[in-house]
């Protein structure tokens, strides 16, 4: 399918650290409506697909967390900021990108990410949401769809991998350019022209985002502040973000002096950040000697609340080096102590798992699931110890129980088709598993995957029409791929 946006802007917000601006007031004000609001330009349909086949680019080039609880955390963060926005209504959706890199961006279809090294930079929960509050205002002021130029021959799979590419310039200087290459070769203009006057607006919408959703304004120039310090310990190899999107002096100012015009008040950060930015620490550091040894430092240091969470972080890094006894005791400790932290629990059910003591996770894992129906992670779990401890059909009847945007997830296809191997279905196992490899940008195996499916003994003619209608899907999604080579 072609795009239909003869000329229209169609990129990416990559504007964390914008040009210098005049001081603004900062009453709440009437901005006003850039872009393609009315639909003409490019139609909600349109937009949702380019949005989902940015979303497949980027699984494709980058490390996109899995980790079902950071997913949440994020989401409901994000969701909390969209609440208080100009565009309640409009679908977001908030992911983390498992990179050192401080980074974050705003892609088509309301698609934002934020780096794990950005998240781990931030002191404050609020500083993390002024960060994503600032992409929010790009989106709802339709900056996106003015920030840069593409023909209208451009199909959907071509403009979403090249907005991926230029997007992850900054990491991949060679990607970005030969997707600008690939554009030119085909007498295609495009172009990147962010604009003074679209950070304007999006720190004036992101800060009132900000404050409505009993955020602390005064995190946005603060975080500013030691981006800019930040800087001198690159020396001469700035990253290529920092160097085209200088935070400024008087960025920092006039952020401050709008930010100063609210009340003050403290803002706690919830003890979800401080547990979400332990396990990304865990996740993500390079020698896990060196991250046990951090969170040691820590365990009487702070707050009562900082020093739970080194506990915590001590916890999932031994479990990560695998010294599961040792992990067990301070997990179970913490989980004696504070029964309703439901990330202490989840971490004591995990180490059960990790250890191969599949019956003792899955008993724990229902418990959760029990306690918390609401909570999506824990059900994504409890799904993978059924499946570990040989119960199939229970953890094929909770899959069908999970919400349609879990649905929509990598991990959800992969767990149903580890279901249907359990259930010796390999037609149905290899079908799930396309789904999976499409989701995340890899149409080769994801052909091949069906392949495979059509060749299993036993289908029945449903499943073969599914299968016939979903590699044609395929094959014509990556003929129009190969086609903007």
């Amino acid at each position: 399918m072609k795009c239909k946006l003869a000329s229209i802007p169609l990129a990416l917000s990559l504007a964390l650290f914008p040009a210098p601006q005049q001081a603004l007031e900062i009453s709440k004000i009437d901005l006003p409506d850039l872009g393609d609001s009315s639909g003409t330009l490019i139609t909600a349909e349109e937009e949702k697909e380019l949005g989902e086949a940015f979303f497949r680019s980027l699984h494709s080039q980058i490390t996109i967390s899995q980790d079902a609880e950071i997913q949440q955390y994020i989401r409901t963060l994000g969701q909390r900021l969209v609440e208080h926005s100009d565009m309640p209504s409009h679908p977001f959706y908030f992911f983390v990108v498992m990179e050192n890199d401080i980074n974050a961006f705003a892609g088509p279809g309301g698609y934002i990410g934020v780096n794990s090294g950005l998240i781990l930079m931030t002191e404050a929960e609020s500083e993390l949401a002024s960060v994503i509050g600032h992409e929010i205002g790009h989106v709802t002021q339709r900056h996106l769809y003015r920030s840069a130029e593409a023909a209208s021959r451009l199909s959907i799979p071509t403009m979403a991998a090249t907005l991926a590419a230029i997007l992850l310039g900054t990491q991949s200087a060679a990607a970005a350019q030969a997707a600008i290459v690939a554009i030119q070769a085909g007498s295609v203009q495009f172009q990147i022209n962010f604009t003074r006057e679209h950070e304007e607006e999006a720190d004036r919408v992101g800060m009132q985002t900000l404050a409505g959703a009993e955020f602390d304004p005064r995190s946005m120039p603060t975080f500013f502040e030691r981006l800019q310090q930040s800087t001198r310990f690159y020396g001469q190899n700035v990253p290529e973000f920092l160097r085209t999107h200088p935070v400024t002096a008087s960025r920092i100012s006039d952020t401050r002096g709008r930010a100063e015009t609210y009340p003050y008040k403290q803002y706690p950060d919830s003890l979800g950040y401080q547990l979400t930015k332990a396990k990304i620490r865990v996740m993500t550091g390079l020698n896990d000697t060196d991250t046990l040894n951090f969170f040691q430092s820590r365990l009487n240091q702070g707050t009562d609340d900082q020093r739970l969470v080194a506990r915590y972080g001590l916890g999932l890094a031994l479990l990560k080096l695998q010294k599961f006894k040792e992990a067990e005791a301070i997990l179970q400790d913490l989980h004696k102590a504070y029964p309703r932290q439901v990330q202490y629990t989840s971490a004591l059910a995990r180490t059960a798992l990790d250890s191969r003591d599949f019956s003792t996770a899955v008993l724990r894992y229902k418990k959760l699931a029990e306690d918390y129906p609401e909570n999506e992670a824990i059900k994504l779990d409890y799904i993978n110890a059924l499946i570990k401890v040989g119960k199939p059909e229970e953890a094929k009847d909770n899959l069908a129980l999970l919400n349609p945007a879990t649905q929509r997830l990598p991990i959800y296809w992969e767990l149903l088709a580890q279901v249907y191997s359990y259930l010796k279905q390999p037609a149905e196992s290899h079908r799930y598993l396309a789904e999976y490899y499409y989701v995340t940008g890899q149409i080769r195996e994801a052909i091949l995957q069906i392949r495979l499916a059509q060749k299993s003994k036993g289908l029945t003619a449903q499943l073969s029409s599914i299968l016939a209608d979903r590699l044609n899907f395929f094959l014509t999604q990556e003929y129009e791929i190969r086609r903007s080579r």
